[in-house]
This record gives C-alpha cells, structure tokens and sequence, in this order.
C-alpha cells in the first residue's frame, strides 16, 4: 500500500500537467465537408407500409442520415395523395465514408396514432429551406 506522501508525489505532477489544460487550448476543429445526398431506393412493402433506404458521403452522422429518410418519406406521401407518415424504425449504419439508413413508413390520409408523426407538406418545405433533396 502506497503512504499518503508517496500518494501526493505521484498525484502532484499530474494533477499540475491536467491544471495547464484550459479552455483557451481548446484545439480547433476542421471544417464539416459537405453532405452528398447519394440516392433513394424505395420499396412498397404493404398498402400503406413503405421502406426507404438512403445514401449520405461525406461527414454525416445518424440525424443527418434520419433527416433524409423523413424528407424522402414526405415526398413519397405526398406523391402518392397520403398526408402524412409515421416513422416505425430507421437503422443507420456507417461503411467507410458513406452511411446507410434503412427506414420504415406507414402513410395516411388522416393523423395517425404515434410518436413520430410527418405532416408531409410541412416536412418537404422544411426539407427544402434545409437544402435536403426530397427524391
């Protein structure tokens, strides 16, 4: 077992070397490059069920991936005469420098049941402000 003396001139260096880290060191980060929105592979699985997987290059991340699959489902809803959309699961995965998300819809005419619901129009216009294609 360490003595309390050994203890402190052990933990004294260290605790000094943490101490000169200070916010003003902060280590700038390069700049984000952009998205390349790679393309939409849509799949009707049942009236009203739809799968959608999307392609995203470049420094994404999962929301970004979740974003392109909402937009592609609104448009699809809306192209289709359905109102909106309810998300069932999105699964994002990364293969090098390009993330897959792998979504499924349900459309409706009315607002459906549900936690995470679309208002097509609402979302495609969003969509656009946010330079998201929409398919």
């Amino acid at each position: 077992m360490l003595r309390p003396v050994t203890l402190l001139a052990i933990l004294g260096p260290a605790t000094a070397a943490l101490g000169a880290c200070t916010p003003g060191d902060e280590v700038a980060q390069e700049p984000r490059q952009p998205l390349v929105h790679a393309g939409v592979s849509t799949i009707l699985l049942d009236d009203g069920l739809v799968s959608f997987t999307v392609a995203l290059e470049g420094d994404a991340d999962a929301a970004d991936v979740e974003g392109y699959a909402r937009c592609a489902a609104a448009q699809y809803a809306l192209d289709k005469g359905f109102g909106f959309a309810r998300q069932v699961r999105t699964i994002v995965k990364r293969h090098g420098q390009v993330w897959i998300g792998d979504a499924v819809y349900t459309l409706s005419v009315t607002l459906p049941e549900g936690l995470v619901i679309i208002d097509a129009e609402q979302t495609v216009a969003d969509c656009d402000e946010l330079g998201i294609p929409t398919v």
